[in-house]
């Protein structure tokens, strides 16, 4: 079978007219000769009746008085209700569908309630109800332990069910339907002329969206990179081809693209507090103290810079009082730097060029933005700013980088890089 995963986030299923966008792209892709597997995410958000956060407005949100148990159970029931709603819909344009939890889809998950992991997939019923001609609406965002017992999987939960149903069904693609065109250079609402991007490979999309680019879950790119199952991200309110997310460049046949391309895009993660703590004496085994005294507390840190003179790192702002009291009682002198930014420049074509770090320079320099702290990998270079910079730095990375002209080399090309996996 021709299989293809759609999943629909709560804004393309929040409404009557939302969901025939939906209907329209299901049918278009049954004309198409595929099997189809819907995975939607609860309707709608925050404030409409059935989202996720407004079930656990119910109960007192993150002070009810439930356990994690039972808040999975509560939480579960907003995407059984879209994926029943649209469902209802498909049989009277006269599609034959079925629902699934994602227990019936044979999901099995963990018990870590409210952020369950993945441990197998057994597709057996959906690939029985494909054979029947059926759509197969799945709930998204949630699967069962081997007791029988509800999980959720965590915030982008519906994003990682669709992409890991690809990956057990064997599927020739998992479509991705936002409310945007696919993944943008840089965020339009900052980026007047942020051009939307034909391909992107995993690697990129993961890097952007771990540092803020919200369009897709960093989980669930990866799921999909263990198998090399293509993501294609797109809009449900258009029939724009979207952005294609796939392995290397090399297996495709728009390669001559992203060899051409430096740099892919530029993302912004605010509301970061900067810490550094000063070694005295040469005593190193305070590095040791103060990561363990964060992780002891359950406080994520990110943007770590260690070196003999001391130590910085980055925590949320919401965290940062909590930091500072911790190492107070360590009997340390931490400096804080609250409400700074991280601006990531991202793309697979930095590893091995020289230069690209003094082009970042030059474009903040010539701002008069200064930078406190920067970091590096193969494929992303993060610069730590002052929070009333983080606009004009992505824009000014943006406008050095040229790229509002990202899909110049696949025009150049007849834009076949619009023509699928």
């Amino acid at each position: 079978m021709n299989i293809l995963v759609q999943k629909f986030g709560g804004t393309s299923v929040a409404s009557d007219e939302m969901r025939e966008h939906v209907v329209h792209h299901i049918r278009r892709e049954l004309a198409s000769g595929y099997r189809i597997v819907v995975v939607v995410s609860a309707m709608g958000r925050s404030g409409d009746p059935y989202a996720t956060d407004t079930l656990l407005s119910m109960v007192g949100g993150e002070k009810a008085n439930l356990s994690s148990r039972e808040l999975d159970l509560l939480v579960s029931c907003g995407e059984v209700i879209s994926a029943s709603k649209l469902a209802s819909l498909l049989k009277s344009y006269g599609i034959d569908s079925c629902v699934m939890t994602g227990g019936q889809a044979g999901i099995v998950t963990d018990n870590r309630f409210m952020d369950a992991r993945i441990l197998a997939i057994h597709p057996n019923q959906i690939e029985a109800e494909l054979e029947l001609g059926k759509v197969v609406v799945v709930a998204g965002f949630q699967g069962q332990t081997a007791k029988g017992e509800v999980t959720t999987l965590g915030r982008g939960g519906s994003d990682t069910t669709a992409t890991a149903l690809g990956v057990a069904l064997h599927a020739e693609r998992v479509d991705i339907y936002t409310d945007v065109e696919g993944i943008m250079t840089a965020d339009p609402r900052i980026v007047a002329d942020a051009a939307p991007l034909e391909m992107v490979t995993y690697t990129e999309m993961c890097n952007l969206a771990f540092q803020g680019a919200k369009v897709i879950h960093p989980r669930a790119v990866e799921i999909a990179m263990q198998t090399n199952v293509p993501i294609r991200v797109r809009s449900t309110f258009s029939d724009h081809p979207g952005t294609l997310v796939v392995s290397t460049p090399e297996q495709h046949t728009f390669a001559s693209e992203v060899q051409e391309r430096l740099i892919t895009g530029i993302t912004q993660r605010d509301q970061v507090t900067q810490i550094r703590v000063a070694t005295k004496d040469g005593n190193y085994d305070i590095q040791r103290k103060v990561f363990r005294a964060m992780a002891d507390q359950g406080i994520s840190v990110d943007f770590i810079s260690v070196n003999p003179s001391g130590i910085a790192y980055t925590v949320y702002d919401e965290y940062a009082d909590h930091a500072e009291m911790i190492l107070r009682s360590l009997d340390l002198e931490p400096e804080l730097r609250r409400h700074c930014a991280k601006v990531s420049t991202v793309g697979a074509g930095i590893a091995g060029v020289p230069g690209v770090m003094a082009q970042i320079l030059e474009a903040l320099t010539e701002e008069d933005i200064q930078i406190l702290q920067s970091a590096d990998s193969h494929t992303t270079i993060w610069v730590l700013v002052r929070g009333e910079d983080m606009i004009r730095s992505v824009q000014a990375l943006h406008r050095h980088f040229q790229l509002h002209q990202a899909n110049k080399f696949s025009e150049e090309l007849g834009g076949i890089a619009c023509s699928g996996a």
